[in-house]
C-alpha cells in the first residue's frame, strides 16, 4: 500500500543572482590597487594593502551577487521577502526589453524588486492581497520561463 505524499519542501525553483566573472576581475584590480597606493610605505604595508583591498572588494562583489529567488513550501523567497503564492496574481515573463521598461519608466516606487542589471530578464507578479500596499513584485532572472512554471504549479497546488 503507498502513503500519500507529504507536501514537499524542496524548492521547485531556485536560483542565485550571482555576479558576472567581469566583477570578479574587477575585484582583483581593485586589491592591485590598494597595494600600489601603499607601496611607497614598503613591502609589508603593500602585501596588506593588496590583501585588504581585495577581500573588501570580494566581500561586497560577493554580498551583491548573492541574491537568490526561490520557490518552496507554497511561497516565493525573494531576498529578504517570503511572500505566500496565494497573495500573488498571474506570474508574467518579460523579455529583455519589457524588462528594461518595467525597471525604468514603468516602475512603480511601490513595487517590491529583486533587480540585478546584468541579467537582462525577469519576471513580473501582481499582489493581489488587498491588505499589502505593493503592487507587484519585479524579479530578475536568467530562467524568467522557468519561475513562471514554478510559480502558476505552486498556486495551482495551494
Amino acid at each position: 500500500m503507498q502513503q500519500p505524499s507529504a507536501p514537499s519542501s524542496a524548492p521547485s525553483f531556485d536560483e542565485r543572482l550571482t555576479a558576472p566573472r567581469s566583477w570578479w576581475l574587477i575585484a582583483g584590480l581593485v586589491g592591485l590597487s590598494g597595494a600600489l597606493i601603499m607601496f611607497p610605505l614598503g613591502t609589508v604595508p603593500t602585501l596588506a594593502g593588496l590583501i585588504a583591498a581585495a577581500a573588501l572588494a570580494a566581500v561586497g562583489v560577493s554580498s551583491y551577487g548573492s541574491a537568490r529567488i526561490r520557490v518552496v513550501a507554497g511561497s516565493l523567497v525573494a531576498g529578504d521577502a517570503r511572500i505566500p503564492v496565494s497573495a500573488l496574481g498571474a506570474p508574467e515573463a518579460l523579455d529583455a526589453e519589457e524588462a528594461r521598461a518595467w525597471r525604468t519608466f514603468k516602475a512603480d516606487p511601490r513595487a517590491f524588486m529583486v533587480m540585478r542589471s546584468y541579467v537582462p530578464t525577469a519576471v513580473r507578479v501582481e499582489v493581489t492581497d488587498p491588505a499589502d500596499p505593493t503592487p507587484y513584485v519585479y524579479l530578475s532572472t536568467r530562467e524568467p520561463e522557468a519561475l513562471v512554471a514554478a510559480l502558476e504549479s505552486a498556486r495551482t497546488a495551494a
